[in-house]
């Protein structure tokens, strides 16, 4: 399988993160989900949320409330909305202040992640997000003196230095051969998955990563560590916040 197809759909915004609009055929839908032949609405995973937006058709609007993911790429239309039939042809918009503040926030975990790894060398044990908010969990021991505020301070550090975000795929064994590919505890990536997606902040930071993301670092805006919390012996997790 391409690492752009899931079932039947093309993911189009693997390719073009800035792509909002687009056209598309519905292949089949029912109230619990709608399929197109291809998708710019992002479905999910690795801690960020999916898109939400609108199908237009025929004069008819359906609400976007969700992504699922199975066999095929499941559109989630709102509750009571009209579904349009198999066949008809659709203009769909995601919604982009959603998805642009997503973006923003998962380049901004990436940073965070970057910083913490080259500072204090702690791994990933978990992360989440929602639009301009998010949390990301360390395993680090010993939370030294002044951290949360010298990790702040790091990461607006490599916001300003507007730090260039390329996106590509490698095969997996070129992909798992770069040092520290893998920041979490475990390996998340599928063992079928053998084209790996890989997202780089130049400089900083280096991880396979199905997700969205701004072109630099300086398009994130401004990170705060709102806290550090203890969640169990040696797991520290940082809150954070995202603003202009």
């Amino acid at each position: 399988m391409t690492t752009d197809l899931h079932g039947r759909t093309q993911r189009l915004e693997l390719a073009d993160q800035n792509l909002r609009d687009f056209e598309a055929v519905v292949l089949d839908a029912t109230p619990e989900g709608i399929v197109l032949n291809r998708s710019a609405f992002y479905p999910g995973g690795g801690g960020q949320p999916a898109d939400h937006g609108v199908l237009l058709w025929q004069g008819v609007e359906t609400r976007i409330a969700g992504v699922r993911k199975g066999d095929d790429l499941y559109l989630i239309p709102a509750e009571g909305d009209p579904i349009p039939p198999a066949g008809t042809v659709v203009t769909a918009a995601v919604a982009d202040e959603r998805r642009s503040a997503l973006m923003r926030t998962h380049s901004g975990l990436h940073v965070l992640c970057g910083v913490v790894f080259r500072e204090y060398g702690c791994p990933v044990t978990g992360g989440n997000m929602e639009p301009m908010t998010a949390r990301m969990d360390f395993n680090l021991p010993e939370v030294p003196p002044g951290f949360k505020e010298a990790v702040e301070e790091l990461c607006n550090a490599e916001i300003v230095a507007d730090r260039r975000i390329d996106v590509r795929v490698l095969p997996r064994d070129e992909a798992f051969a770069i040092p520290d590919i893998i920041r979490t505890a475990t390996n998340l990536v599928p063992a079928e998955v053998q084209d790996v997606r890989i997202v780089d902040i130049v400089g900083l930071d280096t991880q396979a990563d199905g997700g969205t993301h701004v072109a630099s670092t300086k398009q994130i805006g401004r990170i705060k560590v709102a806290k550090v919390e203890s969640k169990g012996r040696g797991f520290r997790r940082l809150r954070i916040t995202i603003s202009d």
